[in-house]
């Protein structure tokens, strides 16, 4: 790759993954290179990555126990590329980020804030806080700035926000916050893009993924979402159940001595479409053995079930619906699932275009629809790269 004076890096950590970007940001940002380290601290760990010009690939071993050594073998390898020399900054994604209104350059202090919420999202933060520290360490005059996913969402108003619980957990900032923000901007940005006359009317989006979640849009303002106080929250997902009755909670811990530890990690790990289908998380997978595996279909089932009666809802809160939009991993590619999901909401008048639908075209509705549905890929890693590049200006 030829080297370029001004590139951006994007990072979004995770628990046992890293995924990265670099842009070149001469004028509109433009990816040059992306790629992953998955299964970190477990066996088969690799970094793999492509060159946008020449299709180049490459794949390494990477023997990590953990993000901090991980991230070392990642800038290891970044430096031995062009592009890096030009890094001017690096931009990251920041899952939890509370009540945090915009995009910030990260200092001592705001670390220290996100360390001490870091048990609010034990999947997310502690990774993106480790690998924030070895880039520091490694390149400590490159800034780096925070994307956080719940900014989008402080605009949400108090009674969307509110937990009912006692006041005190309130204080403590026990509430709900919302996540996948810095996809809903990217979706709201594009929507602006193809001049979509109701871009600032009554708008539901759907990041249907292995995480999911969805958010209702009024004026260009996030005023209610489904994940709550983690991203946990709201309806069922790849590995998590999304909301379920506290006494549910207290059952599990009771029945099977769980300590909090374990209890997480049925939560985040071992249930919504895995844990109903026990084969597999991946809504791909399940399409396929639904036909002959009773437990599939019922994952499948339940899930556009509960994605169905979401949208209702958001329709109630935002007294009628002018735009749906499916995004994500399931939302962009399945089109039975929305298909499944989109039946019987004739009463809305929503009316879905079967041909359109299953040529994943961008829009899936019926010219006649009242409701005009979207397909549009979400794109987080550009969103954090023209965030970054923003903030900096």
């Amino acid at each position: 790759m030829s080297g370029a004076s001004k590139n951006i890096l994007t990072v979004n950590g995770g628990s046992s993954s890293i995924k990265f970007a670099l842009y070149n940001t001469e004028k509109e940002p433009i990816k040059k290179l992306y790629g992953k380290i998955d299964r970190i601290g477990l066996a088969g760990s690799k970094l793999t990555a492509t060159e946008i010009e020449t299709s180049n690939n490459a794949s390494l071993p990477v023997q990590a126990q953990g993000i901090t050594e991980a991230a070392d073998i990642l800038i290891n390898w970044l430096e031995k590329q062009a592009a890096f020399a030009g890094i001017i900054a690096i931009g990251h994604r920041i899952v939890h980020g509370m009540n945090h209104r915009e995009a910030e350059v990260i200092t001592q202090p705001l670390l220290d804030e996100l360390k001490k919420i870091s048990s609010y999202d034990p999947d997310h933060l502690p990774g993106e806080i480790q690998l924030i520290e070895v880039f520091k360490k490694r390149h400590p005059l490159v800034p780096q700035v925070a994307c956080f996913d719940t900014s989008f969402h402080t605009t949400m108003p108090r009674v969307a926000r509110m937990l009912p619980l006692p006041r005190r957990f309130d204080e403590a900032g026990i509430q709900r916050y919302g996540f996948h923000g810095i996809s809903y901007s990217y979706i709201m940005e594009e929507l602006g893009n193809i001049r979509e006359p109701l871009a600032k009317g009554r708008i539901i989006i759907a990041h249907l993924g292995s995480g999911a979640s969805m958010v209702a849009v009024k004026d260009g303002k996030s005023i209610d979402t489904s994940m709550g106080f983690t991203p946990a929250g709201g309806f069922m997902m790849g590995s998590r159940p999304g909301d379920i009755d506290p006494g549910v909670a207290w059952y599990m811990m009771q029945a099977e001595k769980m300590t909090p530890e374990q209890f997480n990690n049925v939560i985040n790990h071992q249930s919504g479409l895995l844990g109903v289908a026990e084969t597999s998380g991946d809504m791909q997978d399940l399409v396929k053995t639904a036909i002959t595996d009773m437990r599939a279909k019922e994952a499948v089932d339940l899930f556009c079930y509960q994605v169905k009666k979401w949208i209702g809802s958001f329709t109630a809160v935002l007294n009628g619906l002018d735009i749906l939009v499916f995004t994500g991993g399931i939302g962009e590619n399945a089109s039975p699932i929305r298909k499944q999901i989109l039946q019987g909401l004739q009463f809305m008048g929503l009316e879905m275009d079967d041909a359109q639908n299953g040529k994943n075209d961008t829009v899936i509705s019926t010219a006649a629809s009242r409701v005009k549905v979207y397909v549009i890929p979400t794109n987080e890693e550009l969103m954090i790269a023209k965030t970054t590049i923003k903030l900096l200006n």
